[in-house]
C-alpha cells in the first residue's frame, strides 16, 4: 500500500507560509507525541528557516510517556524549545507562552534596550493535518474560533486570532509534503489519523498496527483481543482472521481491520509511540 496525499489547497498554504513568515516572531510546530518525527513535514525546515521554534509534543495522553521524554530531549537538543501536550484537555497549554518568552528572550532584551514598547509575541502555527492545530488555537484563545474535526484538512485558509494581551496566533493549514521517500512514514501518518480514510486500504492498516504492536507492546494485543503469546507468532493475516473471529465477525475482515484501526487511534491499546526513540537512525533515514 502506497500512501500518498497532496491536495491543491496545501500547496497554495506552503506558499502562503513561505510569504508570511516574516511578520511573525516565532513559529509553534505541533508534531504527534506518537510520531515525533514522522509526523513532522521536512519542508519546514526550509520555510521556517532561523526562527525561533518552539516544538510541541501534542496528544501527549495517547504517547507512551517514556518515549516522549526521550523524544523532547531529542529536540532540545537541536536548540528547540519543547513541550508535551494534549491540546485536547489543555495539558500544558498554560506554559506555551512562557516557553515562548525564553525562545524569545534576546530578542524582547533587544526591544527593551531600544526602547520599543512590549507587544504581544506574533507566532504561527504549522503542522501536518489532525495533529490538533486548531483544537490548540481554541485552547489558548479560551472560545471556539478556529474550526476543528477528528479529521485532516478541515483548516483550509489562514487566520489571525488573539490569545489574551501577550500573544497572537496565525493559524495555517495543514500541510503535508508531495512524496513520502519510505511507505512506512505514509503507514504511520494513516494509522493515527493524519490521512484521509477514504484513500486507505483498512486491512493493510491494521496489519501494520497488528505488527507494531506485536512487537512493542505484545501483552496490549493479547488483553485486548484474547489471544495467546503462541497466536502473536502467526502470520499477519492470519492474526487478523482470528481476531476477527474472537469479535463475532466471522469473515468479515474490513469490518475486523477498521475496528482494530480505530481502537489503536483512540488508545484502547493503551498509549503507544509508533516512532521508536531506539530506532532514532533509521527513522531519521525513513524521514
Amino acid at each position: 500500500m502506497t500512501i500518498q496525499w497532496f491536495p491543491g489547497h496545501m500547496a497554495k498554504a506552503r506558499r502562503e507560509v513561505s510569504e508570511k513568515i516574516k511578520f511573525v516572531d516565532i513559529v509553534f510546530e505541533l508534531v504527534d507525541a506518537r510520531l515525533p518525527l514522522s509526523s513532522r513535514n521536512p519542508m519546514m525546515d526550509q520555510i521556517v528557516q532561523q526562527k525561533p521554534r518552539l516544538v510541541l509534543l501534542n496528544k501527549g495522553d495517547l504517547a507512551d510517556p517514556e518515549q516522549s521524554k526521550k523524544w523532547q530531549e531529542y529536540f532540545q537538543a537541536k536548540g528547540f524549545h519543547t513541550l508535551i501536550i494534549n491540546s485536547q484537555q489543555s495539558q500544558g497549554t498554560n506554559k506555551i507562552v512562557h516557553e515562548a518568552k525564553k525562545a524569545l528572550k534576546e530578542k524582547i532584551e533587544r526591544d527593551k534596550r531600544r526602547g520599543l514598547k512590549p507587544r504581544a509575541i506574533r507566532a504561527m502555527c504549522i503542522g501536518i493535518p489532525n495533529v490538533g492545530k486548531s483544537t490548540l488555537m481554541n485552547r489558548l484563545v479560551g472560545k471556539k474560533i478556529a474550526q476543528t474535526g477528528n479529521k485532516p484538512g478541515v483548516t483550509k485558509g489562514q487566520q489571525w486570532l488573539k490569545s489574551g494581551k501577550e500573544l497572537e496566533l496565525l493559524d495555517t493549514p495543514g500541510i503535508l509534503w508531495p512524496k513520502f521517500e519510505d511507505p512506512r512514514i505514509g503507514k504511520k501518518l494513516a494509522l493515527t489519523g493524519a490521512i484521509k480514510d477514504q484513500l486507505l486500504h483498512f486491512d493493510d492498516l491494521a496489519i501494520f498496527g497488528l505488527e507494531f504492536f506485536a512487537r512493542f507492546y505484545p501483552t496490549r494485543l493479547m488483553e485486548r483481543y484474547q489471544v495467546s503469546e503462541e497466536d502473536l507468532f502467526l502470520p499477519s493475516a492470519e492474526l487478523l482472521m482470528l481476531i476477527s473471529k474472537k469479535r463475532g465477525f466471522k469473515d468479515d475482515y474490513d469490518r475486523a481491520s477498521e475496528m482494530i484501526v480505530q481502537e489503536i487511534r483512540s488508545g484502547k491499546l493503551g498509549t503507544y509511540t509508533l516512532d521508536r526513540w531506539e530506532e532514532l537512525g533509521a527513522i531519521e533515514d525513513e524521514a
